[in-house]
C-alpha cells in the first residue's frame, strides 16, 4: 500500500522556529513507517509548485534528517502566495494572463505524481492547501492534504499550541536581555520592545512572561543602583486590551520620574486600525499583502507608541526595537520539538490513511491531538486577557486589566 505513495512537503508564510525541524521530522517518520515511498519538497512554497521547482529527498538526506532539528528557517524556503488571488499570481509572474494558479498547482501535482502533500505553514498556508486539494477532488484526482501549524502568533483555531510560538517567545525574552540595558545609557529613557502578533497579543504576553521569569533567576544589587525593577517591564500592550492612552502616560509619567526609566512590550498589532485610519485620515495609503493583511512594517507600532508617549512621560530618549526577526527564525526550543515530534506523528499517520486536514490538539474536542478538518481551521483566534498568568502579571506591574 504505501509503496504507491508519493509524498510531497512545502512551507510557506513568515518563518517560525519549527520549519527546519518539521520538514526533518516528516522525513524521519516517513522513513520509518513508508521508507519505499519518495519525497520531494516544493522550493519556496507555492510559488516553487507554481514553478514546478523541487528538491528529492535522497538517502543521504533520509539518513541525516536528524541535523535540520538544530537548525532556523527553512531548507525548502518560503514565499506568501494565495492561489485563489489570480491578479497577484498573475502580477507576480507566477501564471499567465488567463490561468487558474489553482489549475496550474494541481497540474503540476499530477504531473509529480504527489497522492499526499503536507503544508507547513499558517492559517492562510493551509487553507489554501484545502483549496487545492477540493479542487483536485472535484476533477477526479484524488490528494490527501495534512498540514503543519506554523505560528509564532499561536492564534489559529482550534489549535491549542501552534509549532514554534513557545520557542520565538524564549527568544523574544533572550532579545530583551540585552535591549534592556540601553536604558542605562541615558536619563529617563523610555524602551519600547515590539512584538510580532497582528490580531493575537498571546506571543507579547508570553514573552512578557518569560522574561520577567527570567528576571528571577538573575542576582541584583539594589545598593548600588542595580534593582530588579529597574528591568522589570511596566506595561504590556495587546490588541485585545483597549488602552487610555493619557490614563497610562499619566501612570507612566510617575514609573519614570520613580525609576529614571520606562520599559514597555507592545503586539505590532496593537492599536492598528487606530494607526491605520490617522495613515488615511492625513492622505496616506497603508499597503496590503496578496491575503489582504495590512503590511505591519510600514505601519510602525511601536514608533506610534513611542510619539504618544515621549513627551507626555517626559522622556529624554526614546528606544523602540523588534524582536520579530530574531526569534521567528531561530531553531526549535525542547518544548517546540517535543510539540513537532507529536504533531508530525498524527500527520503521517492521518496522511497514510487518506484523512486530510491540520495536526493540532483540538481545543473543541478535550484537546485530542488528531487532524482537525480543513474547515474548521481559522486564524485570527484572539488571546484572551482575563487569562490568570495575565492578569496576575499586569497587576504586578501595576497596570489596569
Amino acid at each position: 500500500m504505501t509503496r504507491h505513495h508519493r509524498i510531497a512537503m512545502l512551507t510557506a508564510g513568515g518563518l517560525a522556529p519549527c520549519l527546519s525541524s518539521a520538514v526533518g521530522g516528516l522525513i524521519e517518520r516517513y522513513s520509518e513507517l513508508a521508507p519505499e515511498a519518495p519525497i520531494i519538497g516544493y522550493l519556496a512554497g507555492y510559488k516553487g509548485l507554481l514553478q514546478g521547482k523541487s528538491i528529492s529527498v535522497t538517502p543521504e538526506v533520509r539518513r541525516r534528517a536528524h541535523v535540520l532539528h538544530t537548525h532556523g528557517g527553512t531548507p525548502l524556503g518560503n514565499s506568501r502566495v494565495k492561489l485563489t488571488n489570480v491578479a497577484d499570481c498573475v502580477k507576480r509572474g507566477l501564471v499567465r494572463e488567463g490561468e487558474d494558479p489553482l489549475k496550474v498547482a494541481a497540474g503540476q501535482l499530477v504531473k509529480d505524481g504527489i497522492t499526499i502533500l503536507h503544508t507547513i505553514g499558517g492559517d492562510d498556508t493551509n487553507t489554501t492547501a484545502a483549496d487545492l486539494a477540493h479542487y483536485l477532488k472535484s476533477n477526479g484526482y484524488q490528494l490527501t492534504v495534512v498540514g503543519l501549524p506554523k505560528t509564532i502568533d499561536n492564534d489559529v483555531s482550534p489549535i491549542r499550541q501552534t509549532m514554534g510560538a513557545w520557542t520565538a517567545a524564549e527568544q523574544g525574552a533572550l532579545f530583551f536581555e540585552n535591549v534592556v540595558n540601553e536604558q542605562s545609557t541615558s536619563s529617563r529613557q523610555l524602551v519600547i520592545h515590539e512584538v510580532m502578533g497582528r490580531n493575537c497579543g498571546w506571543l507579547t504576553a508570553a514573552t512578557a512572561r518569560t522574561w520577567r521569569e527570567r528576571l528571577d533567576a538573575h542576582e541584583f544589587l539594589p545598593e548600588f543602583n542595580l534593582s530588579r525593577r529597574h528591568k522589570d517591564i511596566d506595561a504590556v500592550y495587546v490588541p485585545e486590551l483597549p488602552i487610555d492612552i493619557n490614563a497610562e502616560a499619566a501612570r507612566l509619567r510617575r514609573v519614570m520620574d520613580d525609576k529614571d526609566s520606562v520599559s514597555i512590550f507592545v503586539s505590532e498589532g496593537a492599536c492598528v486600525s487606530e494607526i491605520v485610519a490617522e495613515i488615511e485620515g492625513q492622505g496616506g495609503s497603508v499597503e496590503r499583502d496578496a491575503f489582504g493583511h495590512v503590511r505591519l512594517d510600514q505601519i510602525k507600532v511601536g514608533d506610534w507608541f513611542g510619539k504618544q508617549f515621549a513627551k507626555k512621560i517626559g522622556a529624554d530618549k526614546t528606544l523602540v526595537q523588534k524582536s520579530g526577526y530574531f526569534g521567528r527564525s531561530a531553531a526549535a526550543n525542547k518544548a517546540d520539538l517535543e510539540l513537532i515530534r507529536a504533531m508530525v506523528h498524527v500527520a503521517v499517520e492521518s496522511a497514510l490513511a487518506g484523512i486530510s486536514g491540520v495536526a493540532g490538539h483540538d481545543e473543541e474536542r478535550g484537546d485530542e491531538l488528531r487532524a482537525i478538518e480543513f474547515p474548521r481551521i481559522k486564524g485570527g483566534k484572539h488571546f484572551d486577557p482575563a487569562t490568570a498568568w495575565f492578569r496576575d502579571m499586569l497587576r504586578d506591574i501595576g497596570q489596569p486589566s
